[in-house]
């Protein structure tokens, strides 16, 4: 049995446990934040704002999280996330800024709504890993870290 944190559970789907602003901070891993900084540089002036302790936790969470319009309307519909929603795919999600957000979005809300929560976090948890050497990836990573092997997991 997979453990769920609640405050990683993203109502978009964008599961927080392989967020590379979330891996950066949780390993206090500052050459990551540095490379991060330039990407994240409209809502981070330095290292120490590449910080987030999970979308809905009660800590830190990173601006664009915070300001989320799914998560607002989450909020308002009184559920925990778009899985839970009958329009769902919707203007948030047609609008989302980020294209390899977008499509893990579409690929990760279905999956939960019909496997729930501990299944959707265990295949999250699984699928973020390189095929080659098994070093964990976070979202987005074109290249694995550790042995360089391109990879496309989102």
């Amino acid at each position: 049995m997979v453990e769920v944190k609640k405050e990683l559970l993203a109502p978009c789907g964008l599961w927080c446990g392989v967020c590379s602003i979330y891996i950066a901070h949780r390993d206090n891993n500052t050459k990551f934040k540095e490379k991060l900084l330039p990407v994240y540089r409209a809502f981070a002036k330095d290292v120490d704002d590449i910080a987030c302790t999970g979308c809905l936790s009660d800590g830190i969470v990173f601006p664009v999280c915070r300001a989320c319009a799914i998560k607002k309307c989450c909020e308002e519909k009184n559920i925990e996330g778009c899985y839970q929603c009958e329009d769902f795919p919707c203007k948030f999600i047609d609008n989302f800024p980020i294209p390899v957000g977008k499509k893990v979005i579409l690929r990760a809300i279905p999956y939960w709504r019909e496997h729930g929560t501990e299944k959707f976090v265990e295949e999250e948890k699984k699928r973020y890993h390189c095929p080659d050497c098994g070093n964990q990836l976070f979202r987005g990573a074109k290249r694995c870290n550790n042995c360089k092997v391109e990879v496309n997991v989102d």
